[in-house]
């Protein structure tokens, strides 16, 4: 498969009114609609201006085609959820470990399910495109994040902080990942909002036993 760069996807120009701003989002609800309902294969420009209200000139102002219009519902994802992980790390600073665990997983579940729509939209077309440096990118954050709050828990006593870091990162993203492309369902994701909070304290309660002896955390 030929991915394009990400480079090559970027918006034409940058909303700089409100007005603007709010043409941009109609669009990106309008590509989300189309692609649930129609799949990857019939989303088209076309559909996608006639859904969101807008000409087809005005839509090629901001997206030039349709690679555009997909990579820019993944980049949006990316940015809310990196904005909620930062404001649940500064929310749990300094707090204990089981504190910890099960805020950062409420906090990624709440990001994620908030447009739950969008969220299978993206899990559906992120083949499209070559994601690795956004993912390095949003990896390395919340690693980086995580690792700060450990060094601040309390109760914390690791031995490799910053893989314990990097671990509770995959077990975030690849818990919610597997369901929703999976099983996206009501009784999924209600199994997974109760059991990804005890799964991460229980991940973080092991490895600080393993540098801590016989102290549970």
């Amino acid at each position: 498969m030929n991915r394009p760069e990400p480079a090559l996807l970027q918006p034409r120009k940058t909303p700089r009114q409100a007005r603007s701003a709010a043409t941009i989002e109609a669009i990106r609800q309008a590509t989300i609609q189309v692609l649930l309902a129609e799949g990857v294969g019939r989303l088209t420009t076309t559909r996608v201006a006639e859904r969101a209200g807008v000409s087809v000139g005005t839509m090629y102002q901001y997206f030039p085609h349709k690679q555009a219009l997909l990579f820019g519902i993944v980049e949006k994802q990316f940015a809310l959820m990196e904005e909620a992980i930062c404001a649940a790390s500064a929310r749990l600073m300094g707090r204990d470990l089981k504190t910890i665990a099960e805020g950062l997983a409420t906090a990624w579940l709440d990001a994620k399910m908030a447009d739950i729509v969008s969220s299978r939209a993206i899990y559906g077309v992120s083949g499209e495109f070559d994601l690795s440096a956004h993912m390095e990118r949003a990896a390395g954050l919340m690693t980086e994040m995580f690792d700060a709050l450990l060094a601040s828990a309390p109760d914390a006593r690791f031995a490799d902080r910053a893989s314990t870091a990097f671990m509770l990162t995959a077990l975030l993203g690849g818990s919610v990942r597997v369901v929703m492309e999976a099983d996206p369902s009501e009784q999924s994701l209600a199994r997974l909002r109760r059991e990804l909070p005890r799964a991460c304290h229980a991940y973080l309660q092991s490895a600080n036993l393993d540098a801590a002896g016989a102290t549970p955390a």
